[in-house]
């Protein structure tokens, strides 16, 4: 069964879409679209885990995913996952862990289907924010700031 969720969050609204017990993908919506509340049991505890994260007390996600990507994304998104709540890493420091170029790294953050649960948004450049969701400034900027000041100011 596929099912879509829009839930509004101090970073705007988040779209969320799940398929046979999995989440698939997530979005941040411009403008602000109506919320859609959640009506499975995954995607209520989808919203509860988002919910929680913005309230500070969730640090890491724990939500089954099934994400479309190459063997190489696929080590990227794995390597995201593992840099711990309120930390970051320099795309060139993510690219010699994993034996790859930071433009590399760069490509495969953009094609995260999943950010926020795969959070891309720790990923920075080595003097600077860097990008996010392929943009260098505006809105997704902003969220990527947010997303890094919130975890610094709730980090354990």
């Amino acid at each position: 069964m596929l099912s879509t969720v829009f839930l509004t969050s101090q970073i705007g609204t988040i779209g969320w879409t799940s398929q046979n017990g999995f989440l698939t993908r997530l979005e941040y919506l411009h403008g602000h679209p109506a919320d859609i509340s959640p009506t499975t049991a995954l995607d209520k505890r989808i919203s509860q885990q988002i919910s929680d994260y913005f309230a500070g007390t969730l640090y890491q996600f724990d939500l089954p995913l099934d994400v479309q990507g190459t063997a190489f994304q696929q080590r990227v998104w794995q390597a995201l996952c593992n840099i711990p709540y309120g930390e970051t890493r320099s795309y060139g420091e993510l690219a010699s862990e994993l034996n790859t170029s930071a433009r590399a790294i760069g490509n495969a953050c953009r094609a995260n289907p999943i950010p926020l649960i795969i959070p891309c948004h720790r990923i920075t450049a080595q003097h600077g924010l860097g990008g996010f969701s392929g943009q260098t400034q505006g809105e997704m900027l902003d969220i990527k700031k947010f997303l890094l000041g919130h975890e610094q100011a709730h980090r354990i």
